[in-house]
């Protein structure tokens, strides 16, 4: 009998774990969803809230400008009040925030409801990793669990433009923002009992060094928006905002007890280049998220829908790559699928800089998003690798979480660049984005010892 009970508590555990490990993967996929689902959204949004290209800037990069700013603490501050109470603090507030965005009544409240969300986002994504650490601590099942985490998380990527394609289809932009309540609803059930309990720490958190980062990097984003938009002397006091910012940053982290960033791993010119490559990756994913739903909705008058089954060809390779990346990566070291990802992600943005310029048909285009979703879907789980491997004894975690933050300022930078590339022609934007991952491709290639 007690053979009987001890194998039921076993089953009862390991389902368990499974019911926890299902509910933390699919808050990040909530959390990812929400920054690929709004691009199809982008006409309607303008319609809808009369506002301009400028405006679309700003309700896509007040979600990742927060987002990428609070990361750099975001570990600590699990470290500090326990993973677990973050995660779920972080995925209540994200439910919440989205049902109000979509009731947002005017462009600027929708904004300031974006950077709401991108706090939240920002909640929960170091707590959800710290959370699988606690549930599977043996390392062999932590990694098949984070492979779990991954593969469903990185669905979201996929079915992102396909799924706010449909919704806005059927009832306009707003109804992007209530699909987000009921995913956070089945996570907080999901991760709800004491098998993800994490104790509370002792770690300090540097709260006005944090706050003048996300300062420099709001006014550094305002600043690059506002001359896509040909204000320039907004943009100047914004310039000058983001270097008093910037110097007061580097004031405050010199004489902290608790930096917001790990000077020692920027010391590492290795680290620094995959930070590089991590930041391009994004800069050109996520600029290209941004314009080419103007192109195809607004100059070839495709649907809603019609726009995210058009993003196919780039989404479907992060469904389906990364297990064999991790192979690749496990054989051959992560240099060279790094370069191979960027060398592609270089030519992907080519490939439609040209479609674009010479009005070229859709299979083009096509081809074009190929060879970019294969270039993302090889480059960055190798870069993750290598930027561990690369790190210094015991700061893994640390630049784990700075390889995210700084994918999400090249994000940032991604919008409001190519976004401010709109007027003159969105081809010129894409190529922006495939001199960024050349650039990247020449930079990381120049130090040889990054190695898996």
């Amino acid at each position: 009998m007690s053979i009987l009970q001890s194998r039921a508590r076993t089953s009862a555990a390991s389902s368990g774990r499974t019911r926890a490990l299902l509910g933390i993967s699919l808050g990040y996929f909530m959390v990812l969803l929400d920054m690929t689902v709004l691009s199809v959204a982008e006409p309607d949004l303008a319609a809808s809230l009369h506002t301009s290209v400028a405006g679309l800037q700003w309700a896509t990069t007040g979600y990742t400008v927060a987002f990428a700013a609070l990361l750099l603490s975001a570990g600590a501050v699990a470290d500090r009040y326990g993973a677990h109470r973050v995660f779920r603090c972080g995925t209540a507030a994200f439910g919440v925030v989205s049902l109000l965005s979509a009731a947002a009544p005017s462009l600027w409240a929708l904004v300031a409801l974006r950077v709401l969300l991108g706090v939240a986002a920002a909640a929960c994504v170091p707590a959800s990793m710290a959370m699988i650490s606690r549930l599977y601590p043996d390392p062999a099942r932590r990694a098949s669990a984070i492979s779990t985490w991954a593969a469903i998380s990185g669905a979201a990527v996929a079915a992102g433009p396909i799924a706010g394609g449909a919704l806005v289809g059927l009832a306009g932009w707003r109804s992007i923002f209530l699909v987000n309540v009921p995913i956070a609803i089945i996570v907080l059930a999901l991760s709800a009992g004491s098998a993800v309990h994490c104790a509370r720490g002792e770690r300090r958190i540097d709260w006005p060094a944090q706050l003048i980062a996300a300062v420099a990097l709001a006014l550094c984003t305002d600043a690059l928006i506002a001359a896509g938009a040909q204000s320039l002397r907004h943009a100047a006091w914004s310039l000058g905002g983001t270097v008093l910012a910037t110097v007061a940053f580097v004031f405050f982290e010199r004489r902290s007890a608790a930096p917001v960033l790990n000077r020692e791993l920027l010391r590492a010119g290795r680290v620094r280049a995959g930070l590089f490559a991590g930041a391009a990756v994004n800069f050109a994913l996520t600029g290209a998220l941004f314009v080419l739903p103007l192109l195809l909705q607004q100059q070839r008058h495709l649907s809603p829908l019609q726009t995210g089954l058009a993003f196919l060809p780039l989404t479907v390779p992060f469904a389906v790559i990364p297990p064999l990346a991790g192979k690749v990566v496990a054989r051959v070291g992560a240099r060279r699928p790094i370069l191979t990802g960027l060398g592609l992600l270089a030519a992907g943005g080519a490939v439609l800089a040209v479609a674009v310029f010479a009005s070229l048909a859709y299979p083009v285009l096509a081809f074009g998003l190929l060879l970019s979703g294969f270039g993302v879907a090889f480059a960055l789980p190798a870069l993750v690798t290598a930027i561990v491997n690369a790190a210094p004894s015991g700061t893994a975690g640390a630049v784990g979480g700075l390889l995210n933050a700084v994918r999400q300022v090249g994000a940032t930078l991604g919008v409001a660049v190519m976004g401010g590339l709109v007027t003159p022609g969105i081809g010129w934007a894409l190529l922006t984005s495939a001199a960024a991952c050349a650039l990247a491709f020449v930079v990381f290639g120049s130090h040889r010892a990054v190695e898996s």
